[in-house]
């Protein structure tokens, strides 16, 4: 596997990390006002359980099925939930390093960061939504501005 997409891979996980780290506690609950939504939380915490999943899975060469450390979605555990960020990004990392990269196991990197991707994407309605700082190096990667306060 190309040194560029282990540096992408790594580079996203820890975009998403920062994430999680910019945020209080209480703003794990917070939802998108007045449409379908789940929680910050459960968010993050379908990221975790993809993460270990999909590293799994490189680590057999094949989907092994999902499964999250975090007993349910993350509403007030914020500690928690960033160790197992920090974990789970940890794990992957040494399972693509660790691991040739057959076509198996690209295809399922590949759909991990599809994953991650789409959790971004929407982490940004939320946090536009709730009036939430982004990470400046969140910020510069996606070319976003601040949201407004008030």
């Amino acid at each position: 596997m190309s040194s560029l997409l282990k540096t992408r891979l790594s580079q996203t996980l820890l975009l998403t990390d920062g994430l999680a780290g910019s945020l209080r506690e209480a703003q794990l609950a917070n939802r998108i006002g007045n449409v379908p939504s789940n929680s910050i939380g459960s968010q993050f915490w379908c990221i975790v359980g993809a993460r270990e999943s999909y590293g799994k899975a490189i680590a057999a060469s094949k989907w092994q099925g999902f499964s999250c450390s975090l007993s349910k979605p993350a509403t007030k555990i914020l500690p928690s939930l960033q160790a197992a960020l920090e974990r789970s990004r940890e794990e992957v990392m040494e399972h693509v390093n660790n691991n040739e990269m057959t076509a198996e196991r690209l295809s399922i990197l590949v759909d991990l960061l599809e994953h991650e991707a789409l959790h971004q994407g929407q982490l940004i309605r939320y946090f536009y939504a709730n009036n939430i700082t982004f990470p400046d190096d969140f910020a510069d990667r996606y070319a976003l501005a601040q949201p407004k306060k008030g």
